[in-house]
């Protein structure tokens, strides 16, 4: 399998987070600050266990889980995902159905006899039907199939670790800027009380930009958090889409969406 579009992005994602990480001006894209950060009840830091032989897939889901405020391991294979697993004690696990020495659900049986209701996330490259009915009948909680975007997985965790009663209860799900409210759960957002309807990508598109207010987001962190990690088409569809939502938020408003010519785009308060 040709992997060298997954190897150029995390290229780029990880470019793109070192920078963040070192320059007081340029904080991470994914802080705690745009979402109530998932704790243990304990108070401590989530922690999650990602599986996958593709390097630079796993380090790309290890950069955006660790933006959450998560601390997180990874491991290449079944043997070591079983000896970290142990050691490290994870809250959650992300685990590649294909490994190259067992296969995920061997994984899952050996981790489930030690931790019994690990909350569990698939990640696979089939779609037959009958391998998501293997997966979940094995134990697994939820599943993605590849590609997929990297929101994508994040969500599903914070919603498993909920349910899963991993975190606090507490965590909130309600991302505000400004008069504009948008609820991850029922998916429900208003501005000024008013709903407004979206489709799913316009969703995933404002809840980045909520996520992030005031932060200049380019068109390739963009591209790589609302579409999938391996998204082959071009950065106009960025542009369509911030259309699309300028014209369900902001029509008739005081505008809360901008482009910064050259840069990117920003979501702040309208008398911000």
């Amino acid at each position: 399998m040709d992997h060298h579009g997954d190897i150029r992005l995390i290229h780029r994602y990880g470019a793109n987070a070192a920078t963040a990480a070192t320059d007081d001006e340029d904080m991470p894209i994914m802080n705690a600050s745009g979402r109530p950060e998932l704790r243990r009840p304990d108070g401590q830091s989530v922690r999650v266990l990602v599986v996958d032989d593709e390097p630079a897939l796993a380090e790309l889901l290890t950069l955006a889980l660790r933006y959450e405020g998560w601390e997180v391991r990874s491991a290449p294979d079944g043997t070591s995902a079983v000896r970290v697993a142990r050691e490290f004690r994870p809250d959650a696990v992300v685990l590649d159905v294909m490994l190259p020495d067992f296969d995920g659900l061997e994984v899952l049986r050996r981790i489930r006899g030690r931790f019994d209701g690990l909350p569990v996330l698939f990640l696979t490259a089939k779609d037959a039907i009958e391998d998501r009915i293997a997966g979940l009948t094995a134990g697994g909680d939820d599943y993605v199939t590849k590609p997929f975007s990297i929101e994508e997985v994040v969500l599903r965790l914070h919603a498993l670790m909920r349910r899963t009663g991993v975190t606090e209860a507490t965590a909130g799900t309600t991302v505000t800027v400004g008069d504009l409210t948008l609820d991850e759960d029922t998916r429900e957002v208003r501005r000024a009380g008013k709903e407004i309807q979206l489709t799913a990508t316009e969703f995933e598109l404002l809840r980045f930009l909520m996520r992030n207010p005031r932060r200049v987001l380019s068109k390739a962190q963009i591209l790589d958090r609302v579409w999938s990690y391996d998204f082959g088409g071009q950065a106009n569809i960025v542009e369509l889409y911030i259309s699309y939502l300028r014209k369900k938020i902001d029509a008739g408003r005081q505008p809360m969406i901008h482009t910064k010519r050259g840069a990117g785009y920003v979501l702040k308060p309208a008398d911000g």
